[in-house]
């Protein structure tokens, strides 16, 4: 076979270097094509590194992906070996850190949701990469956007879920605990570096810095435990996510599929056309049932249609289209939110009618008489807003005007942590109404933390089926306060210039 030249293409300036590649801008002479050329001079290779080539350029040939860096040829001489690859214009993530210190929590999201998705595109094609960290994920930029993509694959291989290896592979800071201790890892070692990254993004270090890699070796070997800051501040499902990827144990670790599946990464509303087509939907569903008067599905199709527009808003790399995307979703946003008020305001009538009923007026049954309000879902007696524990009584006994359920309010006389849990979920409620979403938001978490785990004990069937639907229902309410938050904060971030990065990322 003849050699394959590099002569057609020309070399420009230098863009970094690793242990045996120098990476260079280079120009296609024919086309003036701009591509990134990573240059391995033969006389330097050792048997290991030749593997390791071969094995990038195989994988590089199949993967295929919009947040993979493209190869687009290898080519080689008597002296190098040529590998030319999609060029990057707007440097690695490592740089981007260090010119930003550190990065707000939704441009951190919308980094790992693109890592996210690179990361299952290989895992469908079961390959790890083995040496994921900031400088090996490079960024293009379009129109004030950012993009992510995975690059470097010499240290990769194709490993199944459950196939383990024991050569040392990766960046030490980065390397899974499992790999630095020289005991067998598997894929799990990528996510273990995907925290440190998520970590080094928030904080702008790494959770093991270190000024030695003997110091390094040192905290890793000693099981230090790795600290979440308290500054700056991050939301719950971000730090929960941080935590279960930071696990030391692979077998303790997030899984792939949990982590694809996590809530606070929401894959399943990342910008892409068939995501478009759901939004649009969604909101023309809002309008037909606003129009046919069903406030509270309007309210809640309104809600879903947000949750996609807005990563598609933000997305868009065409500034002019990406202007009309945000008018549409301050649209929606002030129709959702107008809708919101208006139920609650009906809801909030109506239960200030049923309050004015004389007692009298309402039937006991016999299994209540002459028990207190505590026990009496029509009495107001014992009832107290606020879910702190200063206002006197269990937590049982402020549930007799809010839980309409009986069924509920039996099923707290006797678990007080039920009980709490659905005091706290009727705080949020009154929060929401009262426009406080961040703080009914976090009630709502608190309520479902308490209340969900009742799902999984041996209760009664009729009162498990109706607190199901409590949490259902207070699940859904609070993933509405999420796209409707999520809308408010890209409106605030445009309408104030908040975002002191002036961009985007895609």
């Amino acid at each position: 076979m003849s050699e394959a030249k590099i002569t057609e293409y020309k070399l420009l300036e230098r863009l970094g270097s690793g242990t045996y590649a120098i990476v260079y801008r280079a120009m296609k002479k024919t086309t003036k094509e701009i591509l990134a050329v990573k240059v391995m001079a033969k006389s330097k290779l050792s048997c290991t590194a030749m593997d390791n080539i071969i094995s990038e350029i195989s994988l590089l040939k199949k993967l295929k992906h919009r947040h993979i860096v493209e190869m687009r040829d290898f080519l080689w001489d008597e002296e190098n070996i040529y590998i030319l690859m999609e060029y990057c214009d707007a440097g690695n993530l490592s740089s981007y850190i260090r010119q930003h210190r550190t990065l707000d929590e939704g441009t951190c999201k919308r980094f790992l949701q693109q890592l996210a998705l690179a990361l299952r595109y290989m895992r469908q094609h079961d390959v790890s990469h083995l040496d994921l960290k900031p400088a090996n994920l490079l960024l293009t930029r379009a129109s004030g956007t950012y993009v992510l993509k995975v690059g470097d694959f010499g240290f990769a291989q194709r490993l199944k879920l459950n196939q383990e290896n024991t050569a040392v592979k990766g960046s030490p800071l980065y390397m899974a605990p499992e790999i630095l201790l020289n005991s067998s890892y598997g894929p799990a070692a990528d996510l273990w570096s995907v925290g440190v990254i998520l970590y080094e993004c928030l904080f702008g270090r790494a959770p093991y810095s270190s000024t030695s890699l003997h110091e390094l070796a040192e905290r890793i070997h000693r099981n230090d435990p790795i600290a979440i800051p308290c500054r700056p501040p991050i939301s719950t499902d971000c730090r929960q996510l941080l935590v279960s990827l930071l696990q030391r144990d692979p077998g303790r670790r997030i899984s792939f599929e949990k982590f694809f599946d996590d809530p606070y990464l929401d894959l399943a509303h990342v910008a892409c056309e068939e995501n478009l087509e759901k939004a649009i939907a969604l909101i023309n569903r809002a309008i037909e049932m606003e129009q046919r008067q069903e406030l509270a599905g309007a309210y809640r199709a309104y809600c879903q249609g947000l949750q996609y527009f807005v990563p598609i808003t933000r997305a868009e790399p065409d500034a002019g289209k990406r202007q009309l995307l945000r008018q549409r979703v301050l649209t929606y946003l002030n129709r959702a939110e107008a809708l919101k008020q208006h139920i609650y305001a009906t809801t909030q009538t109506e239960r200030q009618q049923q309050q004015d009923v004389p007692a009298t007026s309402v039937k006991k049954r016999p299994d209540e008489q002459g028990r207190s309000g505590a026990g009496n879902i029509n009495s107001s007696s014992s009832s107290k807003e606020g879910t702190g524990g200063g206002g006197g009584g269990r937590a049982s006994d402020k549930l007799a005007e809010k839980a309409p359920e009986p069924g509920i309010a039996e099923l707290a006389r006797d678990n007080e942590a039920i009980a709490r849990g659905l005091e706290i979920g009727w705080q949020a409620a009154k929060e929401a109404s009262e426009n406080k979403l961040d703080a009914a938001l976090d009630s709502y978490t608190s309520a479902l933390s308490l209340l969900i785990p009742v799902l999984h004990q041996d209760i009664p069937a009729g009162q498990k089926r109706v607190l199901r639907q409590r949490v259902v229902q207070w699940m859904e309410e609070a993933e509405q306060i999420k796209s409707i938050r999520s809308a408010q904060i890209m409106q605030e971030m445009e309408s104030t210039e908040a975002n002191h990065y002036g961009c985007t990322v895609q």
